[in-house]
């Protein structure tokens, strides 16, 4: 393969790669919809929606052979291409848990914990993902490095708010086993998406850890 070739595939691996996270991105934007309205279609779209995902994630994990084969890449074009195989699981798994907030939509019937504001946290983590991809495109180590900070204020937030959670379940009166039993699935179904999107901050964290290593070979973040 001639070397203009070899790099302009390079330059198409790192397209289709922020592509990917901008599908990945709306299903999560659209997972996060559909939980605050309750919009059990909106829900579905994001579950069956995954598919497209996956064949994105299988389509990419071969483009990344198919490069490291045909030529042996030098040092820098090496760890591209090993950063773009290892964010494109990361964007998968974004993409996972984004079908979960579906499910979650679909399971759920009220509203009981208004003090947990879990469209905050989304938007939280909707940002990390779109910053790291960012850092990812123009190679930015500082925005890099500045994410893993991000990281630990989207940590308390979330331990708040499973506090909160907790604290209200203590303190409520309850009356029938029945509306127990209605309670702790809706306290369960909550926790789930705290630790949920607590889990998409952690994907942005090795998006940039994984861009920092490509840019600069610094292991820092990824340990």
């Amino acid at each position: 393969m001639a070397r203009k070739s070899y790099q302009e595939k390079l330059a198409e691996l790192r397209e289709d790669v922020l592509y990917m996270s901008e599908v990945v991105l709306e299903r999560l934007r659209m997972g996060l919809d559909a939980l605050e309205q309750k919009d059990e279609e909106l829900a579905h779209e994001v579950i069956t929606g995954d598919s497209e995902v996956n064949q994105m994630y299988l389509g990419l994990e071969q483009d990344c052979v198919e490069l490291l084969a045909l030529q042996q890449p030098v040092a820098s074009d090496l760890r591209f291409i090993a950063a773009s195989f290892k964010i494109i699981t990361d964007l998968e798994r974004i993409g996972d848990l984004a079908v979960n907030l579906g499910e979650y939509t679909l399971e759920a019937e009220r509203d009981l914990f208004p003090d947990v504001d879990v469209q905050e946290m989304g938007s939280l983590t909707l940002e990390m993902v779109d910053d790291a991809m960012g850092a990812y495109n123009t190679e930015d180590v500082d925005a890099c490095r500045e994410l893993a900070d991000r990281d630990d204020d989207l940590d308390h937030f979330a331990e708040r708010a499973s506090e909160i959670v907790v604290r209200d379940l203590i303190e409520r009166e309850l009356d029938s086993p029945q509306e127990i039993e209605y309670l702790l699935q809706d306290v369960s179904r909550l926790l789930l998406t705290i630790r949920d999107l607590e889990r998409v901050g952690d994907h942005a964290v090795n998006i940039a850890a994984r861009t920092l290593y490509m840019v600069e070979n610094d292991d820092e973040l990824i340990y």
